[in-house]
Parts: structure tokens; sequence; C-alpha cells
């Protein structure tokens, strides 16, 4: 079962009874129940939320991502169970003792993916994608040639034709707001879903920044970010260059966890997808497998 993304935008007081998360809307009185261990995402943004000690407690028991906003609407935090999972003191350990060369090979796979991914997109929208097909096929352990910064440069050149020479930049002008959006609610579903593993978000296979908390967290995203991609795409192609976010647009990007996605040749949610990722890197630290899940792109509308 996927589990579901809360969103919460307005004045709001957020308890707990009997295991379920009770919501008071401030403004209309109106109160509405969800069950706490049917929440994967939960979206605090508005300034003027309450929250009990007891609700966090019981969202983290459940390892339900907490992502907080800021007063701009941005995500700026994120709050994440510390005891995942029983054999996680041992997998913590496999991840530190991973060796170089597993992790140069596991960063290949993540470079391949993204590029496949990133590729397909541009497929899908008859874009010409044969510069990224052929840096896919480039790519060598530990990416020592750098095809993932070469593919970011021409993907992001045309993948947004209404905005030519389009440059991916946190602080950039539009659509990089809506691309901020997405990529912080699909790095939340991300790290819960290592932590349901047993691995550490910090300790990354080729990330390693040491003032960020989720550098393996950033690493695993990287193939998924396509997706976030296809979202943005459509909310320009609808709205042109008027691209302050609006709820609409939230909303779009809230379905992110839901999106269908192929994985391993079956159909599932991203987020019931990501989960399939984060057990199969598990697995490459525990040596008993070399290769992870990622999801495939169709290269084209079916």
């Amino acid at each position: 079962m996927i589990k579901r993304t809360l969103y919460f935008g307005n004045p709001t007081y957020l308890k707990t009874k009997n295991e379920q998360l009770v919501v008071e809307l401030v403004d209309t009185g109106e109160v509405k129940t969800a069950a706490m261990e049917d929440i994967g995402v939960l979206i605090l943004d508005h300034q003027q939320i309450t929250i009990t000690q007891s609700v966090l407690a019981k969202l983290l028991e459940n390892n339900t991502a907490v992502v907080t906003c800021n007063h701009t609407h941005h995500p700026t935090g994120l709050l994440l169970n510390l005891d995942g999972h029983t054999l996680q003191s041992q997998r913590f350990q496999l991840q530190v003792d991973a060796s170089v060369p597993l992790k140069k090979q596991l960063w290949q796979q993540t470079v391949i993916a993204k590029i496949t991914n990133q590729a397909h997109l541009l497929g899908q929208y008859r874009i010409v994608n044969k510069t990224l097909l052929g840096l896919a096929a480039r790519v060598k352990s530990g990416d020592s040639d750098n095809c993932e910064a070469q593919a970011a440069n021409y993907y992001w050149k045309n993948v947004f034709p209404l905005f030519p020479g389009f440059k991916r930049a946190r602080e950039g002008e539009p659509p990089n707001n809506l691309l901020n959006y997405g990529y912080a609610i699909l790095r939340a579903i991300v790290a819960r879903n290592l932590i349901g593993s047993g691995l550490l978000p910090t300790l990354g296979i080729f990330h390693h920044n040491q003032y960020n908390a989720y550098c393996l967290a950033d690493d695993i995203m990287e193939p998924y970010r396509p997706y976030v991609d296809k979202v943005v795409w459509e909310i320009v192609r609808t709205n042109g260059k008027f691209l302050e976010m609006t709820p609409s647009m939230k909303q779009q990007l809230l379905s992110i966890p839901a999106m269908d996605v192929i994985i391993d040749g079956e159909k599932s949610p991203l987020m019931n997808a990501v989960q399939r990722t984060t057990a199969s890197l598990a697995k490459c630290f525990e040596g008993n497998s070399r290769k992870l899940l990622y999801p495939v792109l169709p290269s084209s509308f079916s």
C-alpha cells in the first residue's frame, strides 16, 4: 500500500487520539482524522501551524518524513526516525566498511540510470537525445570522465524549450522554484526509505559534503530527478512563463510520491519504487547483490 502525503498550508492544530492524526482547521473549525500508519510524508507549510510533541513522536514511530517550510513556502527542514530498522547498527557498519570499488560501481550504475532517464524524458517531448544516450553508454566506474556533468549541461539547455539556455540553480529564475520544491519532496521520500532499509542517509557513495546530512539520499535520488522534471515540464506547458507557485502547482508537485514508474519491469508508485531501490542498496552493502534497482522512464509516450 502506498503511504499518503499530507500537506498543510493553512493555520492548523495537529494532535493525536487513538493512533489517529487529528487535524483541526483554525479558520473553519473543521476536524479531520488520518491513520498515523498510513502517512509517509507530512509537509508543514504555514507559520501558524501548531503540532504537539505526541504527534511528532507517533509520526516518527511510523517512519513518517516530516518536512517544514519557511515563510517563503520553501522546504527547509526534514525530521526522520532515528531507529528505522532492526538491523540498523549492522547495516551502518556495512556502509562504513563498503569498499571503494563497490561504491564506484554503485555510482556508475546511478549515473547511467540518471542520464538514461534524462535522455528518455527529452525523447518523450521529441527533443534530440542522442547526445545523452551516448554519454550514458560511456560512463565508467566512479564516473571518472564526469559524464553526469556533461549530460547536465546538455539536458538543462534543452529540457525547457520555453526557456532557451535555462540554467539549473537553487536560487535561479523559475522554473527553478518548482524544481526545488519537487526535489525537496523527493529527497524526503528517499531519506525516509533509506532509514526504513536500515541505512544511514548521511554516508554517501559519491556525495561527501561535510555540511550535508543527507549525502546518500542525494546520491540515490539522482535517477528519480527526471520524474520531478516531468511534472515541472507539464506545469510549464500549462502556465507558460507565469510560474510563481500557486496551490494548483503545489498539488501537482505533491502528486510525485504517487506517480507511476516502471522498475524491474513492473509498474509501481514512485514511493514504493524508492523502497525497492533502497532495499537493493542494502543488499549491495551486504554483498548479496551488485545491482541497484532503479526505475526507467519510457523513451516515448505509448
